[in-house]
């Protein structure tokens, strides 16, 4: 995306005709986003969409850092941040567990810190965002019909940064990014499991012809591994491919 591509819309403290500014500045914004809708149809994979938000992010929002948290099994990642400052934001909230991200992740709604010099909710964590060079923060949850998938992290070295235009821009962009991710995440847990069969098949192809079993009896085989050896079947699989041989 372009960095011309985004433009705030203009004209909302000018006092000639009020209607037709609003009208002019929705329909601007409304067209950003289907540009962005499309970009972010047009991505492949997880990492590439966060980054596509990351980058409109930076472009619609009066922020100076942004970056995307997402939920997995095993906690929060960070897949996309603009600069290592938002990754060190996140490293502090996600080794205590506690933040505005962790909470925005929680309890599926936004959080704004609108001076980190005043704000007492986290008083360890604001002391040392403020001293990273960041006094406004605003967490707006990425969620979808099964929960809270992400977080979008926005940052800016002002105080009260963040007025009512960007926190609804944000929101949007948030919902547009939640669709983009889940859908991602299921292209890739798709294409994850078809690669998983081919080796998997493969794999019983080699046992079948070495043996003299049939394809059951072979995936038995492979399936009685994966248990005694805590590893998962795909990665059995792959081993026998690449070595001949099943993990001990």
């Amino acid at each position: 995306m372009d960095q011309a591509s985004f433009q705030r819309p203009a004209g909302r403290d000018v006092p000639a005709e009020p209607e037709k500014t609003t009208l002019d500045a929705i329909s601007a914004t409304a067209d950003q986003f289907a540009r962005l809708a499309v970009e972010l149809h047009d991505t492949s994979g997880v990492q590439e969409t966060v980054d596509t938000v990351v980058e409109f992010a930076l472009q619609a929002l009066n922020c100076s850092h942004a970056g995307v948290a997402l939920s997995v099994r095993g906690g929060p990642e960070i897949p996309a941040v603009t600069d290592p400052v938002v990754a060190e934001i996140y490293k502090l909230q996600l080794s205590t567990r506690r933040g505005p991200l962790v909470e925005a992740m929680r309890g599926q709604a936004s959080i704004l810190i609108a001076d980190t010099a005043t704000d007492e909710r986290w008083p360890e964590w604001t002391a040392k965002v403020r001293e990273l060079g960041v006094r406004t923060v605003l967490d707006v949850p990425l969620t979808t019909a099964t929960g809270t998938i992400g977080v979008l992290g926005l940052y800016s070295i002002e105080p009260d940064a963040f007025d009512a235009d960007d926190e609804a821009v944000a929101r949007i962009l948030a919902r547009h990014a939640s669709v983009a991710v889940a859908n991602a995440r299921h292209d890739e847990s798709m294409a994850q499991a078809v690669d998983a069969r081919k080796l998997v098949g493969q794999a019983m192809g080699i046992l079948m012809e070495r043996y003299g079993i049939d394809g059951d009896r072979a995936f038995e085989v492979l399936k009685r591994y994966s248990q005694d050896t805590n590893t998962k079947l795909r990665d059995v699989a792959q081993q026998l491919i690449e070595t001949r041989k099943l993990p001990r």
